[in-house]
């Protein structure tokens, strides 16, 4: 969570409150801020919106609404409110847009009031050095001028996988209707025109992620470092001020647009009376001027309220993009994203089949595997399917490691290739016990340095108990230090007894991330970290 630069009293807020705010010519008058019975409100949310919980704390004193926020993905929010499932589970949503949940029918009909809180356009930071050496402080600079000097090989970059995070998609959507230059929202067609120089553009993508933080916290971490990443605007300014980059980054704001984030708190359709009351204090508070302005002092974010003055330090508002209009579009170019546009990605998935895994443990891994060979036809489950000209390899382990089994997914007809997959998968058989690092180490040894330099290299451990065969911890980390080169990330999945204190050790030390699937569902955790692959 963000630290906040500035922290008002409560006196000083009360007084601004009672004070009220001069409207500008297009705003409503200021509402008046009431307090009301004490009540939560059960918030969906994006997990950037973490650093809004001081003020929300602030808002539970003024007005009564207590704010219970559940993080999840853009994606997998949508697919969550469209099947109904946030139905009764939850009272209002708060994500970064609403714009994708719109082109769902079953989406938008479950949707109620909006209210636009702040805002914030996805950018392109770029390492300051960098920008002097492209010529570009101080003058504009275009869509087609990134696209090209990427494709040169002039900067590298991170950005989030766009089936899974806003930044990333909101970049995509960017850069291909700039490029298009149509001026009307993407379609089908618009997206084979631009999908040449998109390839171009791609080949610098270094890094990927599933979320926007993560993937903020990875770019600082990495060694050699990359050029740039596309992220929030206030994300990419807190960065700045954290100073955690041995250089500043310098914001990039295209000339010709960008999609921004305008985060409207969002009533669900089906919410009992008490939480549309909730709904109406809480957005009546977070939109008075004074808190506004801590929004905009403590977030980096804009202020929704024309008559609040945007952070200090920031130009104009950019040039807002058409978003996509249809599902059929946005599909189109997710799906060019993944199986077309993106480098391609190389994973090992090393996998217990120790004899603790028989019966139920067993049937869930291969269960969760199979998914994603293209038989969850689910809204998430179609995007984290393996993808055309990804590289699938298998190295079930117990006493010792098995042997891989690579699996190339045809580019020109990827089902027959995920099908071959999803037969091996179900031969997998269990028995011994459980030689977690030697496992590690073999898939290392199978992956080279010159793998990474055209492919996206991680590998998937998914384990239910303690190694108890070969190396141990300290000589899995005397390995990484002796190999010397670029750390590819482990994903470690929690699973039956696993170490939750080896797991994580193992993901600190690869600059990979924890996956706890001890509930039992390892579906959602293997889908969840596509988006780090």
């Amino acid at each position: 969570m963000r630290e906040m630069t500035r922290r008002v009293c409560a006196a000083v807020v009360a007084l601004a409150l009672l004070a009220g705010c001069t409207p500008s010519h297009d705003d409503p008058p200021a509402p008046a801020v009431t307090a009301g019975p004490p009540v939560t409100l059960r918030v969906l949310a994006g997990s950037e919106l973490a650093d809004m919980q001081p003020i929300l704390d602030q808002a539970a004193k003024a007005t009564g609404v207590t704010v219970k926020m559940t993080f999840t993905g853009s994606l997998e929010g949508a697919e969550t409110v469209a099947s109904g499932k946030a139905d009764g589970a939850y009272d209002a949503l708060w994500f970064s847009s609403n714009r994708y949940l719109e082109t769902l029918a079953d989406g938008k009909r479950r949707l109620g009031t909006a209210t636009r809180i702040m805002s914030s356009p996805v950018l392109l930071g770029l390492r300051e050095s960098t920008a002097r050496k492209l010529g570009w402080t101080g003058r504009a600079v275009s869509w087609p001028d990134i696209v090209a000097a990427a494709s040169a090989g002039k900067f590298t970059f991170a950005m989030t996988n766009p089936a899974d995070s806003n930044t990333g998609f909101s970049a995509l959507v960017a850069g291909a209707s700039a490029l298009d230059s149509s001026g009307r929202a993407l379609d089908a067609a618009a997206i084979d025109r631009v999908a040449a120089p998109l390839t171009g553009f791609f080949r610098a993508q270094q890094l990927t992620a599933g979320s926007s933080g993560w993937l903020t916290d990875a770019f600082v971490k990495r060694t050699p470092p990359l050029d740039g990443l596309f992220n929030y605007e206030s994300s990419l300014v807190e960065l700045n001020r954290a100073n955690k980059l041995s250089e500043p980054l310098t914001l990039i704001y295209p000339a010709d647009g960008v999609v921004s984030a305008d985060y409207p708190l969002t009533l669900l359709a089906r919410a009992p009376a008490e939480a549309r009351d909730a709904h109406q204090r809480l957005t009546d508070y977070l939109r008075t001027e004074a808190v506004q302005r801590q929004i905009a002092d403590s977030t980096a974010r804009r202020p929704a309220v024309a008559s609040v003055p945007r952070p200090a330090g920031l130009p104009e508002s950019p040039v807002e993009l058409p978003f996509p209009e249809t599902r059929a579009a946005i599909d189109a170019l997710l799906t060019a994203y993944l199986d077309r546009l993106r480098r391609p990605s190389r994973t090992v998935y090393v996998l217990d089949l120790s004899g603790s895994m028989k019966g139920a443990r067993i049937a869930a891994l291969k269960g969760a595997l199979s998914g994603l060979t293209g038989v969850n036809t689910s809204l998430t489950g179609s995007y984290c399917r393996f993808r055309s000209r990804e590289d699938v390899v298998l190295l079930p382990f117990s006493d010792t490691p098995g042997r891989p089994l690579v699996y190339p997914i045809d580019a020109a007809d990827p089902q027959p290739s995920r099908d071959r997959l999803r037969g091996a998968i179900g031969t997998l058989q269990v028995h011994g016990n459980t030689a977690v690092y030697d496992s590690l180490i073999a898939a290392y040894q199978g992956l080279t340095p010159a793998m990474a330099k055209d492919r996206f290299v991680s590998i998937v451990l998914m384990t239910d108990g303690e190694s108890n065969r070969g190396r141990d911890l300290a000589a899995f980390t005397k390995f990484l230090a002796a190999r010397g080169a670029a750390a590819i990330p482990v994903f470690p999945v929690l699973f039956g007894e696993a170490s939750q204190a080896q797991m994580r050790a193992i993901a600190t030390a690869t600059g990979g991330e924890l996956w706890d699937a001890r509930g039992g569902d390892l579906t959602r955790a293997f889908c969840q970290i596509r988006g780090y692959q």
